[in-house]
Order: structure tokens, then sequence, then C-alpha cells
């Protein structure tokens, strides 16, 4: 699966890998129990709900999506941490140059710094002046979504 990337983005929404049922259906958090999409939307991102089929329409929104990992799929324990390719993440993010960069799971924002400590919100770090968020996985596996989701409602003042 190639990443959905275009320069000027608002805001590019970074996973670890895609899941099981993403790598086997070709698209971005394509897990029926993934509430991603239908956070983007309540979140005010985008105008209608998006679904995975359609996941090319959120470029027409300011929207992009990649992962750190492209050589793996499976749930965040089962990935190897030599397989995330942060300089190859860092290049393409100064290419496109999104005003937001937002990791959808702690671990991957934690994998990204090299930071086990890293909460949810605006960090303090950026890259190369690109402001970046870590947010809570919309996974259906994430037990504290409750909780933390409101971090997801505040991006359309981050960006």
């Amino acid at each position: 699966m190639i990443d959905l990337l275009a320069p000027g983005l608002d805001i590019v929404f970074c996973g670890t890998a895609k899941g099981h049922i993403s790598a086997r259906t070709g698209s971005f958090y394509a897990n029926p129990s993934n509430k991603f999409y239908r956070t983007l939307h309540d979140a005010g991102l985008t105008p209608e709900l998006v679904s995975p089929q359609d996941v090319r329409k959120l470029l027409d929104y300011g929207i992009g999506l990649t992962d750190l990992n492209q050589s793996e799929s499976g749930m965040d324990k089962a990935l190897t941490l030599s397989a995330f390719d942060i300089a190859a993440f860092e290049e393409k993010m100064r290419h496109f140059r999104p005003k937001l960069i937002a990791f959808t799971s702690l671990t991957g924002a934690r994998i990204y710094f090299g930071d086990k400590k890293i909460s949810c919100g605006l960090q303090q770090r950026t890259l190369d002046g690109i402001a970046v968020a870590a947010l809570p996985s919309t996974s259906g596996a994430n037990g504290h979504w409750t909780k933390d989701r409101h971090h997801w409602y505040q991006l359309p003042e981050m960006i």
C-alpha cells in the first residue's frame, strides 16, 4: 500500500504500520472496529463520513496518511523495531511540508521521538518547524479510547 500524500496538506496522520485487514484490502484503517474515519468526521476534519474504500477523498480535505513501518503489518507488539524507517518518514515530511503531523498512536510517537514518556497532545518538539501531535489510537484494541479521545477533537485548533 502506498502513502496518501500531497504537498501542502493541513495534516498528515502517521501510524505505526498497517493492520492485517488494511494490508489485505489495500486501505488505511480498514478494520471495522477502528474508529479512525468516524473520528475524523466527528472532530470536524471531514464534512462527510469517508469510508476506507474512499480513502483518496481525504486529500480533498487536506488530509494525508502514512506509516513509520512500511514493510510489516499487524499489531504494534508484533512489529520489528528495525523495520521502522524514521529517516524515510522525515524525508517525506520535509518534502510535503504539512501544517501538522499527527501520530495516530502513542506507540508511533514514542518510536519516532525515541522517548517512552511521550504523552498525548501537541509536542514541544517539531520536525523542521512542522508541528507534531501524539494521539491515542483509534484501534478497537485501545482500551483507553473513552478517556483519551478528546485529543482528536483538539486537532482543528492545532492546524
